[in-house]
């Protein structure tokens, strides 16, 4: 089992820099029984020039906040004390490349009324891509996203993700790498922790935000393509279109940028080294890297 921390780590909670295995959490909480909590995923990068610098923090730390307010979680924290807390706690581990989760967590209450105040936990690990750097093979899960009618999609919502542990972990048992999941009328919407993008006839689709969570790596991506001058449209389609797609691919914090081999066992008609695809996620890196991109000619 992977180790997030050891006898030396340090994390950020309630203001207080302390050990990991000395932080202690109530057992009443409602964000233990009820799964109403929210959290982010940030990554920090060793830059070009040797700086160690967090990618999008303020994106980051502003989603949080408006994912609490649209649960009714109190939100009393300063965001820029988060992100000189997040730069300690990644000095006091002698970490210079680390996955940063804050976690915004609520007391003890055993009923279903929304919280009256709330606590922050941030922690770092280093932590490799989360989906791996091999092409992936993605089949279109039995489960589907929750419909924004029952749910704020665009929170990014501790409980939200029991949906996205059983589409992952029905894809592994099925023999893939990770699962799709469709919303509600049928439409593709998004991996169990990522975006989806899929390139046909020189210009890239991914779907549009209401179903979805509207990542900070897909709204990159976005800025990417405008930068590139690769054409982009948000739009609804459907699992027969994506397959005929000649490429596609996942892309969030975790994930970065991967490229996926097949869906439902059959594959894509382009090879991934002459896709747009992969010429964004060599855009990415340059961009987290805070490097000068200089954009190849795409083979034929």
């Amino acid at each position: 089992m992977y180790s997030y921390y050891n006898d030396n780590t340090f994390l950020y909670i309630n203001g207080e820099y302390t050990k990991a295995n000395a932080a202690t959490t109530d057992l009443y909480g409602q964000s233990l029984h009820y799964g109403y909590a929210v959290f982010e995923g940030i990554r920090a990068y060793k830059t070009a020039n040797g700086e160690v610098k967090i990618f999008k923090a303020k994106e980051h730390f502003d989603r949080l906040k408006r994912s609490c307010e649209l649960i009714h979680i109190p939100y009393k924290f300063d965001n820029e004390e988060l992100i000189a807390a997040c730069y300690k706690v990644l000095e006091m581990n002698n970490m210079e490349e680390a996955y940063i989760r804050p976690l915004v967590f609520c007391p003890p209450n055993m009923t279903l009324k929304a919280a009256s105040e709330s606590q922050i936990l941030i922690c770092a690990w280093e932590w490799g891509a989360y989906l791996g750097e091999k092409l992936l093979r993605v089949m279109t899960s039995s489960y589907e996203r929750p419909n924004p009618k029952a749910f704020k999609i665009e929170s990014k919502s501790a409980g939200l993700y029991v949906n996205s542990i059983l589409a992952s972990q029905e894809a592994k048992e099925k023999g893939y790498d990770e699962a799709l999941l469709l919303d509600m009328n049928g439409y593709v919407a998004e991996g169990p922790g990522a975006n989806i993008f899929f390139e046909k006839d020189g210009k890239i689709y991914t779907p549009p935000a209401g179903n979805i969570l509207p990542g900070i790596t897909r709204a990159t991506v976005i800025e990417l393509c405008q930068e590139l001058n690769i054409p982009l449209e948000e739009k609804l389609f459907t699992i027969a279109e994506l397959k005929e797609a000649e490429a596609a691919f996942f892309c969030g914090t975790a994930a970065e940028l991967i490229g996926l081999d097949s869906l439902d066992g059959q594959s894509f008609s382009k090879p991934w080294a002459q896709s747009l695809g992969k010429t964004l996620q060599q855009a990415y890196k340059a961009k987290v890297l805070e490097k000068a991109f200089q954009r190849e000619a795409q083979l034929a």
